[in-house]
């Protein structure tokens, strides 16, 4: 099994706001990852299916799965970045899109908006990541990709999810905050949701995943501040998106079986799926002594994150 290197290059860390930025090295090749398939795709009635682009100012294409049948809904998955790198570059990283692919799903990796200080960034929660302090409506942006994704095609407004790493991880959060009654699950990697738990009001319970490294020095395991502005631990974050869901605050016994999806031990996993309303869930998948940007197992991480995914959607 090959092990996936985290973004060939170096590792910044803008100092006093704890918001991991990522450098390729000027010399190294870029990393490209596509579909197996042809982005030309067919239909079981031969008809050809392309991948298209949506987002007007702010292009970003879909990726449409080699067997997409216009006539069955299609689950669709959106990956959000971390700060000051795209979205082909965190693709690079999780390489979801291929399994993405194979399990009939529609996906896309778009970018945030560029920040006054350099890079993109996502307008996420209290604490990440509107470092300009521009008020940028990302959220909006990225609900209306949905609306205009399922006016092109047939998506299953049952399956729609997000996953995203660090500052796309909060943004993964502000999305099930604001737009719950679209989305059925989110997956953040070494992310965190709003601080004050009045501050995310979902309409209806979105399944959450937060896998974070107890090594992460960038978004702190126990919880930290961006800027002077806190954010909570990995497990505070769980258990409140628990009690949003309904669930017990009191992880499940026994816990489910260790997930290896990375470099080093297996990550623990605690689970909260007593009492939950429909369509609710929360898990923590620890990774011990594991950093920011985990070297994560391929494809074991994108096969395990789907599945989570695909195992939550709407009811």
């Amino acid at each position: 099994m090959r092990w996936r290197w985290a973004f060939i290059g170096g590792l910044l860390v803008v100092l006093g706001a704890g918001v991991g930025l990522y450098l390729r090295n000027s010399s190294t090749s870029e990393v490209s990852v596509t579909d197996a398939a042809s982005t030309h795709r067919t239909s079981p009635s031969n008809a050809p299916t392309p991948d298209f682009v949506v987002g007007g100012s702010l292009p970003v294409t879909v990726r449409v799965p080699a067997h997409y049948d216009p006539a069955v809904a299609a689950p669709l998955l959106i990956l959000l970045h971390g700060a000051a790198v795209s979205g082909a570059q965190e693709e690079a990283y999780m390489q979801l899109a291929p399994v993405a692919s194979a399990k009939g799903m529609l996906y896309l990796d778009p970018d945030g908006h560029t920040a006054q200080i350099g890079g993109l960034l996502w307008n996420a929660t209290d604490a990440c990541c509107d470092l300009s302090h521009t008020g940028v409506d990302d959220a909006g942006y990225l609900d209306s990709l949905i609306a205009e994704i399922s006016a092109k095609v047939n998506v299953d407004p049952k399956r729609i999810y997000f996953v995203g790493h660090s500052n796309g991880g909060f943004m993964s959060y502000r999305m099930a905050c604001d737009h719950a009654g679209e989305i059925a699950a989110i997956v953040s990697l070494a992310g965190a949701t709003f601080t004050t738990p009045s501050a995310c009001t979902p309409s209806e319970p979105v399944s959450v995943l937060e896998i974070h490294g107890t090594n992460d020095a960038t978004v702190r395991y126990t919880g930290g501040a961006i800027r002077t502005v806190a954010y909570p631990s990995a497990e505070t974050t769980v258990q409140t998106w628990a009690a949003y869901n309904g669930c017990s605050t009191t992880a499940d016994s026994p816990p489910p079986a260790p997930r290896p999806i990375s470099v080093g031990d297996p990550a623990t996993v605690e689970s909260y799926s007593t009492g939950c309303r429909p369509g609710g869930h929360a898990e923590l998948w620890t990774l011990p002594g594991a950093p920011h940007i985990p070297l994560l197992i391929e494809p074991t991480f994108a096969d395990q994150v789907i599945e989570f995914l695909l195992a939550h959607p709407k009811p």
